[in-house]
């Protein structure tokens, strides 16, 4: 007898569960949607709460600032939307958001590890206070310089959570550190469904355990993961903004430990990790230590750059590194110099490319670079984190500009060395004027290598 009900789409069960999502963006066909509907298996939440003040159920926004009325062609009638996460697709005082709360996906508790790397004494002692604090439930702090294996020590509480039936989420402010991981877990977890979410990214099929996130992402959750790790925890703009905080928090289960990793802890973190969970990693896994940066005057560059001329040292520098073939990342102050060098600096070699946050293929050059495609790349902060090239040399040009802090410049320095063969590597700040930012970073650098090397 042929079967006339209706049976729940397992995709549509997938893909909603843990998502607090809106309905008309849903990549389920309507007809569908309607039907669990229907059956209950969906909670309808307002866009936006109006009493007893506004704030936006998506990403938790309350800043009065950030909405704004309209007339609404749909409605009728004058509705208020949220600016803070429009670009997620606008949401408004007439949208609905949906929940799942149908049927749970089933989790598989069957997860191969495939890494057969070798820990040293130290990142061993790390991955193993990690664990128990993941076995506890208790949120830890990762404090590892630049290039000691932080994702590493990930692996085996990641391992163990999978086992045993939950789910993971490694959220990072950086899109750019969200491509850098995600091969590299797929690597190594060749049996876990694993997605990666960040603006553009492509629709993924299944019901991902484990997903790797930007930090904006996690507006779209809400209470779906048992174990929250946080990447780059001090990065820009998460550490200065209280929503996507509030987005880590509300994408986590109530006992969900959080692990944050990070080189350049604030202050704020040291101080509320210190006294429970916490980790400190002074050193490099392959022993070496780190570079330190070199200062350079590069007086007036500014104004040579604009007038189509390379300031001597920078442009001898950077001739170097063509001669003995080393890749290399110069770091620009803002994205208007860096269009304005750009065509300069192709006259020294046409495959040289620039990149900053915006541009459309920079996923494409950063792979360009690390695939021997391109000799060197022109960038801004964007990937001052998350991203390592064998061999790679770096600049920073105007070193003394305020967006230049000592976290910032400490973590540019920590893309020089990383891998064993090359590490050492040449890290020069070029300046118009030494500042205490600059004094700092390169303070914090030989002090963890004086402290790495008496451990």
């Amino acid at each position: 007898m042929k079967y006339r009900g209706w049976l729940l789409p397992p995709a549509l069960r997938d893909f909603h569960e843990g998502r607090i999502w809106l309905r008309e963006h849903s990549p389920i066909a309507e007809h569908n949607m309607k039907r669990t509907i229907e059956r209950n298996y969906f909670t309808i939440i307002e866009g936006i709460q109006k009493t007893p003040y506004l704030k936006c159920n998506r990403c938790h926004n309350d800043d009065p600032q950030q909405f704004t009325t309209f007339d609404c062609s749909k409605c009728q009638q004058l509705c208020v939307y949220c600016r803070h996460c429009l670009t997620m697709g606008r949401v408004s005082s007439c949208t609905q958001l949906v929940k799942w709360r149908g049927p749970q996906a089933i989790r598989q508790t069957r997860h191969s590890l495939d890494w057969t790397g070798q820990f040293t004494e130290l990142q061993q002692q790390a991955a193993d206070e990690v664990l128990e604090s993941v076995k506890a439930k208790r949120s830890h702090l990762i404090h590892a310089v630049c290039g000691a294996g932080k994702t590493e020590l990930l692996f085996q509480s990641v391992h163990y959570a999978l086992q045993n039936g939950l789910r993971v989420c490694i959220a990072t402010p950086r899109t750019d550190v969200v491509l850098e991981l995600f091969p590299r877990f797929l690597k190594v977890f060749p049996q876990t469904t694993i997605h990666a979410l960040y603006g553009g990214a492509p629709q993924q099929q299944g019901y991902a355990q484990l997903v790797m996130a930007t930090t904006h992402q996690l507006y779209r959750f809400e209470q779906a993961f048992d174990v929250m790790i946080v990447d780059e925890a001090d990065a820009f703009p998460f550490i200065f903004d209280e929503t996507l905080q509030r987005a880590v928090q509300k994408a986590k289960t109530a006992e969900a430990p959080i692990l944050f990793v990070t080189a350049t802890p604030s202050q704020k973190l040291l101080n509320r990790h210190q006294n429970t969970g916490y980790s400190f990693i002074p050193k490099r896994y392959h022993n070496q230590p780190l570079p330190v940066p070199r200062f350079s005057s590069l007086w007036g560059y500014e104004k040579k750059l604009r007038k189509g001329m390379i300031p001597l040292k920078l442009k001898k520098w950077t001739a170097d590194r063509l001669t003995q073939k080393e890749p290399f990342l110069i770091f620009l102050p803002k994205v208007e110099l860096l269009d304005i060098a750009i065509s300069i600096f192709q006259v020294l070699h046409s495959d040289i490319l620039s990149v900053h946050a915006e541009d459309p293929e920079r996923k494409e050059k950063v792979l360009k670079l690390r695939n021997e495609e391109i000799p060197g790349l022109l960038t801004t902060t964007i990937l001052e984190r998350g991203i390592t090239i064998k061999n790679v040399q770096v600049a920073v040009v105007g070193a003394e500009s305020s967006i230049f802090t000592s976290s910032a410049l400490i973590q540019i320095a920590g893309r020089v060395g990383r891998n064993k063969a090359f590490a050492d590597g040449d890290i020069v700040f070029f300046h118009h004027g030494i500042t205490t930012e600059m004094d700092e970073a390169r303070a914090k650098i030989q002090y963890n290598n004086k402290i790495g090397f008496s451990l």
